[in-house]
């Protein structure tokens, strides 16, 4: 053999293994990509068994108990999956504790809810970086590890909270109070940062805002202390409806029965905004999807069919009002 021929024949095997390890898989050589590679990794279609870990950050919010039931229900039509609940009571550090519990019980596929989002981002990127397929819902986390994102876009919901304000409840303009979420949650953030947009330039003043952690007896805590040190504030814009049940006890308390109050999450259930809103106990809300369905079926997706997802599914929102509620009501219970 001539050595051009030899260089030849070892430049061509260079070449192949170059050419085998690119093509690996692993997340680690997959930039931005890797969250669908990784998937496809998990898939083993549909004569395979899977675990799913669902970690929520706390259950005693209905719209996060319903969110639960939402996941269960769905994956109940697909016996393929097994589904693993875990309830982080709004505790960063036992969400962490509780995400890292599923990594070690090897599940192939996560949805979370982070309680809060730079707390969860680190625990969720390692589930990521394992290759697992990730499914963040309602909250988001920081940066990109994560496979998909599923929500509903919470600054146009602000937005058209505002516009409400300005458009129905305070038209020639006024002073308001508004209750937030979770600091950190960045719902909380979104939500306030589209009503901003929503009034702006409407002549409505936000005279206090106040965090009510989306718990309803923290929101009645907080609306009493509101009423007392501004008694002229003429509606109050809450980030979720349980709040804004708790701001109603407050103003009843307060003398105040027909304070106009918002709320967010439209669940619908007999304890649901729209319920509240037929009753009249709250002037509007706004649909909140849990989606919970669309995470078993993106999941469904994932590992039994090998498809890939889109990074960001974008759920519908609707205002609730007296004149609609019944009617949307009994249209998301057909659903």
């Amino acid at each position: 053999m001539t050595k051009r021929s030899s260089r030849l024949i070892l430049a061509l095997a260079a070449g192949v293994f170059l050419a085998v390890t690119a093509c690996g898989t692993t997340h680690e050589n997959s930039g931005s990509g890797g969250g669908q590679q990784a998937a496809a990794g998990k898939c083993k279609g549909p004569g395979a068994k899977y675990t799913i870990g669902m970690s929520q950050a706390n259950v005693a919010e209905p719209y996060r108990q319903r969110m639960d039931d939402d996941i269960r229900t769905a994956a109940a039509t697909v016996p393929q999956f097994a589904v693993n609940f875990a309830d982080a009571a709004q505790d960063n550090a036992k969400q962490v504790d509780q995400v890292t519990n599923f990594l070690t019980q090897q599940i192939d596929l996560l949805v979370i809810s982070p309680n809060e989002a730079t707390p969860l981002t680190a625990v969720v990127k390692q589930a990521y970086d394992r290759g697992i397929p990730v499914l963040v819902l309602d909250r988001k986390v920081d940066g990109d590890a994560y496979t998909e994102f599923i929500g509903a876009d919470n600054a146009e919901i602000g937005r058209q909270a505002g516009q409400y304000f300005a458009n129905v409840l305070l038209p020639h303009g006024g002073k308001i109070a508004e209750l937030r979420g979770l600091a950190g949650s960045t719902p909380a953030k979104e939500r306030a940062d589209g009503f901003a947009q929503g009034i702006a330039g409407r002549n409505i003043q936000i005279v206090a805002t106040q965090d009510g952690d989306w718990l309803q007896d923290k929101g009645e805590q907080q609306a009493d202390a509101i009423l007392k040190a501004n008694p002229d504030i003429q509606a109050i814009y809450s980030q979720n409806d349980p709040m804004a049940e708790g701001a109603r006890i407050a103003a009843i308390n307060a003398g105040r029965p027909d304070l106009p109050i918002t709320g967010i999450d439209g669940l619908p259930i007999e304890a649901g905004g729209i319920k509240a809103v037929e009753a009249g106990r709250i002037s509007a809300t706004f649909v909140y999807p849990t989606g919970g369905k669309e995470a078993v079926a993106e999941a469904k997706k994932l590992l039994l069919d090998c498809q890939t997802v889109t990074r960001t599914q974008t759920l519908s929102t609707k205002l609730v009002t007296k004149d609609n509620a019944a009617q949307v009501y009994a249209e998301l219970n057909r659903g």
